[in-house]
């Protein structure tokens, strides 16, 4: 059955939360709420997935009055909280023996590994914390607090915080956009441009991080 879905992996912000509010407040609000978790939800396992665009929309559409703010705030906030703590936990749980036994180990040397240990046992909340502003990284982030054995209770307040701060802060814009959609659109574009330019920047450092820490392994 063709629902009609519209293509959200092309054009500027502005351009995917028009496409997406025409085609989501035809929906039943038990399944809009569905379809805006799910999208929230989705970029904690597949980054491409452009959670921002479903998050703002949610603030439109509660800021139309077709659902209310109160429950997209609880529904997105709480499926991308609900899938970054998964993605923890899978990588707690199974992230340590994919890297010791599995194909990891032709990615990260045992002194790496324990290197990713130390730094999370040192540095992990405020890593977690401050990735997690950041497109694409934000995704992996969870998985190697995960990795590095950092205990939840270390975990949960940096995520809890992170989406507070961005998340909160994309669903407070698409609500009092109204006629400004446009204009609110462009500002979340620029800064999601300089924060993926930061996290160009944090990529680069790490594979100089990996070169050096495997020849010094190797050395």
């Amino acid at each position: 059955m063709d629902l009609g879905i519209p293509d959200l992996m092309d054009g500027g912000l502005a351009d995917q939360v028009v496409r997406a509010l025409s085609w989501l407040e035809a929906l039943d609000p038990i399944l809009l709420h569905l379809v805006l978790a799910l999208g929230a939800f989705a970029e904690n396992v597949f980054p491409p997935v452009p959670a921002d665009t479903f998050i703002v929309v949610g603030g439109v559409i509660a800021g139309r009055g077709v659902l209310p703010l109160w429950s997209v705030c609880l529904v997105v906030g709480g499926a991308n909280v609900g899938g970054a703590w998964l993605v923890y936990l899978l990588g707690r749980r199974y992230g340590h023996r994919f890297f010791t036994e599995g194909p990891g180990r032709f990615i990260l040397t045992a002194g790496q590994l324990n290197r990713v240990e130390e730094y999370h046992a040192r540095r992990g909340p405020v890593a977690l914390f401050l990735v997690r502003f950041l497109p694409g990284l934000r995704a992996v982030a969870p998985a190697f607090a995960g990795i590095g054995d950092l205990p939840a209770r270390r975990v949960l307040p940096p995520l809890l915080a992170a989406s507070v701060l961005w998340y909160g802060g994309l669903l407070w814009a698409g609500y009092a956009a109204g006629r400004n959609l446009e204009q609110v659109a462009a500002l979340i574009d620029q800064l999601n441009r300089g924060l993926t330019v930061v996290a160009v920047a944090v990529v680069l450092a790490l594979i100089w991080w990996w070169r050096r820490s495997r020849e010094e392994s190797s050395g």
